[in-house]
């Protein structure tokens, strides 16, 4: 058995026990303003529209999705960094969207983040050591002394050594920089760390590299976390289960390697099939009915039923109705689909192809 399958299998023993989530969000909703010359509203965008998920302790949840879908709007609201307009948060015992005037420490000590850029994330003008005892100092009561023996116990952990704590961030590498970030929101040892694309900027084999540092850390400390991408065969290395985000909605939730190898949601077959293949013929095929469907007009579907459903073969009447409702998936997790409807729906219209899933067959 795999290190991702044992994972995910204590995982789901724990959710069967009824051990509450660590993090559960439900029907979340982000809303930002457009302002006109004056600086007054002039409209709303929705960003996350009623989205729902949970992450227990110990677990890698991976949120994947196109550029503009949600995801970093989603990890945002959990760090505080947005307001929500609708739903709630719940860390533990705290309720995060009630907090308005910010987290409180006992909170902020607990979720930490991990960016995108690297260097853009951390603060050119500090040392490495700074950046890594910043936490420590901030939360905890340990001397200078106490803080940098910390430091480079963290630096050891992520790869990194001693004579690396006074130089700066530009001083290191793309790969070194990410390293470092990992290392500060390791010094508190969190329960939750909201990884926003944190390789999407490196090349493949530093990828490799930080992917490992990351399921190594999580393991060895047990924590919880959320994992932000666009790539959805990358994220099946590293998370328990992912979740398939579109146009605001989360479409398709599940178990990693059942999402990965039987996606349910043909927008989750989509952003498989977009993975490029070797074989040319294959690769042909593929771009012929990925251009077969109609193009997605964001403005004008997501307001009423399947915001996919401009973009899919298998769109049906009801389709443009009500967004479809989570229904179970035969190997775990769920999908918006009336594609696996199992009965006809309250319109009396029956699930296309007999309720296959995409991909399936018939």
């Amino acid at each position: 058995m795999s290190g991702a399958e044992a994972s995910a299998k204590a995982v789901a023993r724990r959710a069967d026990a009824g051990q509450r989530p660590l993090l559960e969000i439900s029907e979340l909703q982000v809303t930002y303003w457009r302002r006109s010359l004056l600086g007054l509203r002039s409209g709303a965008f929705h960003a996350v529209r009623g989205a729902s998920l949970s992450i227990h302790a110990g677990e890698t949840l991976g949120l994947v999705g196109e550029s503009g879908s949600g995801k970093s709007s989603i990890a945002n609201a959990v760090l505080g960094l947005v307001p929500s307009s609708g739903g709630s948060i719940r860390f533990a015992d705290h309720d995060l969207g009630a907090m308005k005037k910010g987290y409180p420490p006992v909170v902020r000590s607990q979720i930490q983040a991990v960016f995108q850029d690297p260097y853009s994330s951390l603060n050119p003008s500090m040392t490495v050591e700074d950046i890594v005892t910043e936490p420590l100092r901030v939360h905890t009561t340990l001397d200078r002394k106490a803080r940098r023996a910390a430091a480079v116990e963290l630096l050891r952990r992520v790869s990194l050594s001693e004579e690396h704590l006074q130089r700066h961030p530009h001083q290191f590498s793309g790969g070194q920089r990410q390293r470092i970030a990992i290392a500060s929101a390791l010094a508190l040892q969190p329960k939750l760390i909201v990884l926003d694309e944190p390789v999407s900027a490196l090349d493949v084999s530093t990828q490799n590299q930080i992917i490992n540092l990351l399921y190594e850390r999580r393991d060895a400390l047990g924590m919880a976390y959320l994992l932000i991408a666009h790539d959805l065969a990358l994220v099946h290395h590293i998370a328990d289960r992912i979740a398939v985000m579109y146009l605001g909605h989360i479409v398709e939730i599940g178990p990693s390697e059942r999402v990965f190898k039987s996606p349910a949601h043909p927008y989750t077959r989509a952003l498989l099939d977009a993975v490029p293949l070797l074989d040319p013929q294959l690769q042909r095929q593929r771009r012929a009915a990925r251009n077969s469907a109609a193009t997605s007009d964001a403005a004008r579907v997501a307001d009423t039923g399947c915001p996919y459903r401009n973009r899919c073969v298998h769109a049906m009447p009801q389709c443009a109705r009500a967004m479809p409702p989570a229904y179970p998936v035969p190997d775990g997790g769920t999908a918006n689909c009336y594609l696996l409807a199992p009965t006809p729906d309250a319109t009396g219209m029956p699930p296309a192809n007999g309720g296959q899933r995409p991909g399936s067959a018939s």
